[in-house]
């Protein structure tokens, strides 16, 4: 009987406890930050700020006038996305934010466990997320 009910309380706190995943939600949030923080940079430096969505993540690129290079400093580093989380489109997405902070409008879907968020840029290079 002990035995038993060690069991059922065992398998209570297996199921009770939480994914330790975030929820797409905070993901596609952070992501928006991110995004956000793109924009930022490429009206600060006065330089074009690209930030390349993959299937397995994410990167930021700056222009100097010739070349494309990466860019890792401070909160630039690239990402990778949680475990299971699909984006859409499946070959990614491209944000390209200009000097003045304008973007070609692009929109990215996360998805994970059912659930999705819609992570948008507008002409005017304002980030959003939808349902």
């Amino acid at each position: 009987m002990v035995v038993a009910i060690l069991g059922l309380a065992a398998g209570a706190v297996v199921l009770a406890v939480p994914d330790p995943r975030p929820a797409v939600g905070a993901e596609a949030e952070r992501f928006a930050a991110r995004l956000s923080r793109a924009r930022e940079e490429a009206v600060l430096s006065n330089r074009p700020v690209a930030v390349e969505v993959t299937p397995t993540g994410y990167a930021f690129a700056v222009f100097d006038g010739r070349v494309w290079s990466a860019l890792s400093d401070g909160p630039f580093g690239p990402e990778i996305w949680q475990a299971e989380t699909a984006v859409a489109p499946e070959e990614g997405v491209r944000f390209v934010f200009d000097p003045t902070g304008v973007a070609e409008p692009a929109v990215l879907t996360l998805a994970r466990n059912g659930k999705r968020r819609n992570v948008s840029v507008d002409g005017a290079g304002e980030v959003r997320i939808d349902e």
